[in-house]
């Protein structure tokens, strides 16, 4: 859920969105959520974190935790669409598909969504199918944090998959637990300073005790695969302005440009090139909707020299050309 122009369903830097048009295959097919399991502890756990939550709004809410937001409701399909930060998401009601390049997660609250690096994606969500309005919390990664956990802990973790960046894991009682001692500081705000580090390390534990915790281990261990494509993605992000050298990427994170790619595309499901275009594009957009920015202003500043070719890459991307797009967009806000 967080975001630089920010992002609302789970965290993002949020520059701006990328397209409904981008959500193609489904990667992870759930057991519809009526069809939901859970043990009566569960359902207790679920029911108090929707309680605590239930006063979230269709954007992102603050919790007064730090790194702890939450969103309940319809959001606009282009706040949907952003640069996500690294996180721990947890829907509470509803369900929710997140598209990254080609590869679509689907999840609710059965499942928990984690992303490691920043990463362009599109979401969409859904209502429960009693029609009860989307709810989910997410938790922002902290770095620092997570590698002076990973100090104290054995190496346990099986990897599964390969080197990506984001996927998709069950939920279980334990981080259920976590999560509602957590939400629960919401009421008592002078426990907070004492108390949410404790929680947040429990709760970055229980994911790292799970078929995902290989890939926060990896993220912030120094030469892994995972971390070097992560210092990469940095670089981009910094420079997404200028001419992009896959060559001197490479170099910069001691990889072979053949197996820089091959890891990229495994962590990112993008290449270098088409993530930089994603960068661009999204800022592209916040700029014409929030800043006023011209096509041809913003283009230049995202770092296109043909106004010409971003016009037609960004209506590729997003379905209509920039101004219709913007237009749409700012009268669907003030609707």
């Amino acid at each position: 859920m967080k975001a630089n122009a920010h992002t609302i369903s789970i965290h993002a830097h949020s520059h701006s969105p990328v397209p409904v048009a981008i959500l193609p295959i489904s990667a992870y097919p759930l057991v519809p959520e009526s069809g939901l399991k859970f043990n009566g502890v569960m359902e207790d756990q679920l029911s108090e974190l929707r309680s605590l939550a239930s006063h979230a709004e269709n954007r992102r809410t603050e919790t007064g935790i730090p790194r702890v937001a939450m969103v309940q409701g319809a959001i606009p399909e282009h706040e949907l669409a952003a640069v996500y930060d690294p996180m721990v998401n947890l829907i509470l009601q509803g369900s929710k598909s997140m598209t990254v390049g080609e590869q679509t997660l689907h999840y609710d609250p059965a499942t928990y969504f984690v992303m490691s690096v920043d990463l362009p994606a599109a979401g969409v969500i859904r209502s429960s199918n009693s029609g009860a309005p989307y709810l989910a919390v997410s938790l922002t990664l902290d770095a620092s944090l997570l590698a002076g956990l990973l100090s104290d802990l054995p190496n346990t973790a099986n990897r599964v998959g390969q080197d990506t960046g984001f996927s998709v894991a069950a939920v279980t009682p334990e981080l259920l637990d976590a999560w509602v001692r957590m939400l629960r500081l919401m009421k008592q705000p002078s426990d907070i300073p004492a108390l949410a580090p404790a929680y947040e390390r429990e709760i970055l534990y229980r994911v790292l005790q799970g078929p995902m915790g290989w890939m926060l281990r990896d993220i912030a261990t120094p030469d892994t695969a995972l971390a070097r494509v992560n210092q990469a993605i940095q670089r981009i992000r910094r420079e997404y302005e200028r001419p992009l050298r896959v060559e001197e990427l490479a170099a910069d994170v001691a990889m072979s440009v053949s197996a820089f790619h091959r890891h990229f595309k495994a962590v990112t499901a993008l290449s270098p090139l088409q993530y930089q275009k994603q960068i661009r594009l999204l800022q592209a957009r916040t700029l014409l909707i929030a800043a006023g920015y011209s096509v041809t202003a913003a283009a230049h500043e995202v770092g296109y020299e043909s106004p010409t070719q971003f016009s037609r890459e960004y209506a590729r991307t997003f379905g209509m050309p920039p101004a219709k797009d913007t237009a749409r967009i700012i009268t669907s806000m003030k609707a």
